[in-house]
């Protein structure tokens, strides 16, 4: 089974292809099972979104784990392929091992959530999770504040920073409430596991040298030195001088 390089796969440029190679692959894959998923429903009629999320509902509790999968169409999933694929890559490379309990958390949790606060209807599509792992990497790049984490928050915001009106109830043909509860789980997930992944952060050896250089102006270091040159010239005009013989 493949795993993530972890640690080390940060500054060592091989192991970052590999461990960003793999994540893309894994996300990659995943969007090609919900394709197939779709494809083969349609295909032969089987009318899977009966499976989605029910809110309130004993038996739609299966939603929890199959609403994700299902898609309504072609349009449907079309339009959540692109931020699910960005998504899943970048949670996977940059949080390698907090992503192997985010995830779980976020699917899950996401669809506990909806079933709660959803409608009455059958709730279906990736959306909640991406809104989830979407607000997972925006708030840990907040909240981390090291140059790469923040780079990606601050691509991933103006790339779907739209999306945001999402989480409210605007139009109503779409399940804002798996949206709402993907992005608070994503947030809860961000502020719980905010010290794992970290990346190193490289010293140089000048950063623990606290001794200000000979260039940079410093008022006490120059009086100190014009005292000693003052303290010089006194004594060289005390020193006594040989006669001088006309």
């Amino acid at each position: 089974m493949p795993t993530f390089e972890s640690e080390s796969g940060f500054t060592q440029p091989q192991k970052d292809k590999r461990n960003f190679s793999l994540a893309i692959k894994i996300a990659l894959s995943f969007l090609a099972l919900l394709w197939l998923i779709l494809m083969v429903d349609q295909y032969f009629d089987l009318q899977l979104n009966r499976f989605g999320l029910r809110p309130r509902d004993a038996a739609g509790l299966i939603g929890l784990l199959t609403a994700p999968l299902l898609h309504s169409g072609v349009a449907h999933l079309f339009s959540n392929s692109l931020p699910l694929v960005v998504s899943l890559t970048t949670i996977l490379y940059l949080y390698p091992n907090v992503s192997l309990r985010t995830l779980p958390i976020i699917w899950l949790g996401s669809g506990l959530l909806g079933w709660i606060i959803g409608r009455p209807n059958i709730h279906i599509g990736a959306s909640g999770f991406v809104y989830g792992v979407l607000a997972f990497i925006f708030i840990s790049g907040v909240i981390r504040r090291d140059k790469r984490s923040i780079a990606v928050s601050l691509l991933v915001w103006f790339l779907y920073g739209s999306m945001v009106w999402g989480v409210l109830p605007i139009d109503m043909t779409m399940s804002w409430e798996l949206h709402l509860s993907g992005a608070i789980l994503g947030v809860a997930m961000a502020l719980y596991y905010r010290n794992w992944d970290r990346a190193p952060i490289k010293r140089y050896e000048w950063e623990g040298d606290d001794s200000i250089p000979d260039w940079y102006p410093d008022p006490e270091r120059d009086a100190e030195r014009l005292a000693a040159q003052e303290r010089e010239a006194s004594e060289d005009d005390q020193t006594p001088r040989p006669p001088t013989i006309h």
